[in-house]
């Protein structure tokens, strides 16, 4: 497996790489926006460590390049914290988001976890229908009464495939989280932030949806009717 690490503090660059090796990784650098562009186009790799404050290139424009191109599984790394850089950072396609200081054990097994995530579906899945919806998983693509409506990220592809899978159930935020994210990764934040995504994707009035109902207090579950319906 290869790891692209983008940080331009070379020393904290260097650990990261160092922990991403001892894991198995091949390792490849970037110290700066348009570098991190540059070996992503040279050395495909499979997943993505970047941190926000690059220069050259903003690192939340790098996640959004990239993601409007493929699918790579993205881990931001970075010292910014608050809510809405973590929000900024799911909308536009980054796979989880860690905070620095950060535990290298926790950076390996989330990283895994996503990687596992991302090979899943090793044998071509078939379609998942519920009412109008159908989701074909290997594309990403959600279509509605037939017509394509949406391309989707790993992470929402991911989470409509659970929520169609027990549809009509209702499933805990918890149990979404360790279920779409894995154990060592994801909260309920960017739970929350996720289901925003989908929602303005997959539902025609998003704030009044007919599709993905939030079950107060408890979690979220995906309704068995169709548009007309509801």
């Amino acid at each position: 497996m290869k790891a692209l690490i983008v940080d331009d503090d070379l020393a904290l660059a260097d650990v990261v790489s160092f922990t991403m090796r001892r894991a198995g990784f091949e390792v490849f650098l970037a110290h700066d926006g348009q570098a991190a562009l540059d070996r992503w186009k040279e050395e495909s790799p499979d997943l993505i460590i970047l941190d926000l404050n690059l220069p050259k290139i903003d690192g939340l424009k790098v996640c959004q390049r990239i993601r409007d191109q493929a699918d790579t599984p993205i881990i931001i790394l970075s010292v910014r914290g608050e809510e809405d850089d973590v929000v900024k950072g799911l909308e536009l396609g980054a796979d989880d988001y860690i905070v620095k200081p950060f535990s290298p054990r926790q950076l390996v097994a989330r990283s895994e976890a996503l990687l596992r995530r991302a090979k899943a579906h090793p044998v071509t899945p078939a379609p998942l229908e519920v009412g109008d919806l159908t989701l074909d998983i290997t594309r990403k693509e959600v279509c509605c009464k037939g017509q394509q409506i949406a391309h989707l990220t790993g992470l929402e592809c991911r989470l409509l495939e659970v929520l169609m899978l027990n549809r009509g159930q209702v499933l805990t935020a918890d149990n979404l989280i360790d279920t779409v994210w894995g154990p060592s990764g994801g909260d309920r934040a960017m739970l929350k932030q996720l289901v925003y995504r989908l929602r303005q994707k997959i539902e025609a009035c998003p704030s009044e949806p007919a599709y993905l109902i939030t079950i107060t207090g408890v979690g979220y579950s995906l309704s068995t009717q169709d548009s007309d319906s509801s």
